[in-house]
């Protein structure tokens, strides 16, 4: 059996836990920000986990991660 690729695009958006959560980046951030208030700016800012309907998605993307 050959070995299974990494979709690039999605290895590059999620990073590992050290107890092996996935977690990723807030959308909303990349425009648009002038009328944004700075809390919830800095909220957008923060890495969140991946939520369980997602993760056999990201795994099959990502089978090494």
């Amino acid at each position: 059996m050959p070995k299974m690729k990494t979709r690039q695009s999605a290895a590059k958006r999620y990073e590992v836990t050290g107890s092996g959560k996935l977690r990723r980046r807030r959308a909303g951030k990349n425009h648009l920000l002038q009328h944004k208030s700075g809390s919830r700016l800095r909220s957008l800012s923060t890495k969140v986990e991946v939520s369980e309907t997602d993760l056999y998605k990201v795994t099959r993307q990502c089978p090494y991660l």
